[in-house]
């Protein structure tokens, strides 16, 4: 317990004072003098968190990681995935230097987060109120955005799941994906929820584990065909989580 608070405790810091002093300056720059600033943006949220998962893999060795090369070569897609553990959406973000997420609309109200998030060129998951015009400006960039090679990040269950099993997907995701006709890659997370279990502030930094990032599928539906079917397409990717991430 104690070693799981001490690594806990380190990790955090990183997050957290690591982020002020070390990056901070870094998002100063590239807002003042970038010419993409949105684009810089997401280059350094990835690397921030890339460093952070270099730390968890150095503090935690008994945590094994087996991620898909494929992962590499995705570009100009929608890419949607199962969600088990808050560290889902940042492992994800750490692989794409190009890319950009739904994130839940309380965060982008946060005063200095909430600008960030707008900075980076994310999406707000409630297209209502105060939000609605910075969403209806994203939604007019993606596809532009997906055609120049960025990625859009989604876990359209909208929430983790606490045992594994795979919930309802929104179909948000893949309404973008029809409208910018976009490929969709479905990729599979397993195990980030025995590492960082939901409900606890504490890293087990103890139990043999293996967290795995699997490319399962690349999806390219007949967006003009006249028999497309948004709902089918939302089964068949919610039938291939289900079937490649079975519970039992």
């Amino acid at each position: 317990m104690l070693l799981d608070c001490v690594i806990t405790l380190i990790l955090w810091g990183y997050y957290t004072i690591g982020f002020v002093i070390l990056f901070a300056p870094l998002y100063v720059f590239a807002r003042l003098f970038s010419t993409d600033v949105a684009r810089a943006f997401q280059r350094l949220n990835a690397r921030f968190y890339r460093w952070f998962f270099v730390l968890l893999r150095l503090l935690v060795p008994a945590c094994r990681w087996q991620v898909d090369p494929a992962l590499k070569s995705i570009r100009g897609a929608v890419i949607v995935a199962n969600h088990v553990s808050y560290l889902d959406p940042i492992l994800l973000i750490s692989y794409f230097p190009r890319h950009t997420t739904i994130a839940k609309g309380r965060l982008f109200l946060i005063m200095l987060y909430g600008r960030m998030l707008r900075l980076s060129g994310y999406l707000p998951s409630a297209a209502d109120g105060a939000l609605a015009d910075l969403m209806l400006t994203q939604m007019e960039r993606m596809p532009a955005f997906l055609s120049g090679g960025g990625n859009l990040i989604v876990f359209p269950e909208g929430t983790r799941s606490r045992d594994g099993k795979i919930g309802p997907l929104n179909t948000g995701a893949f309404k973008i994906a029809r409208m910018c006709k976009a490929p969709i890659h479905v990729l599979g997370i397993k195990n980030t929820d025995r590492l960082f279990r939901p409900g606890r502030f504490l890293f087990d930094t103890r139990s043999a584990n293996t967290v795995r990032l699997e490319h399962l599928t690349r999806i390219v539906p007949r967006y003009d065909d006249p028999g497309f079917s948004l709902k089918a397409l939302t089964g068949q990717v919610r039938g291939i989580l289900e079937r490649r991430l079975r519970v039992r």
